[in-house]
């Protein structure tokens, strides 16, 4: 499975790095999580708010910080 976080390092954007990670460690899931913070890729992705969160290439969340039961459920 691959997670990508979209964002350019805000505060939000950490946090929600943060509720990715507990998540998966709850799950116990084998993930690679991907930061994305070049522009060009975060637009060809199709993002047009930060923070964003994406599950295998599908964005599941824009614009939010998701918290970690969504994240779990996004997940399971």
């Amino acid at each position: 499975m691959k997670l990508r976080i979209y964002g350019l390092g805000c505060a939000n954007c950490e946090i929600l790095e943060k509720n990715v990670r507990e998540a998966i460690n709850e799950l116990g899931i084998d993930a690679e999580i991907e930061k994305i913070d070049d522009m060009d890729a975060i637009l060809e992705s199709g993002i047009t708010a930060f923070p964003a969160f994406a599950i295998d290439g599908e964005i599941k969340v824009m614009g939010r910080i998701a918290s970690k039961e969504e994240i779990k459920d996004l997940l399971s």
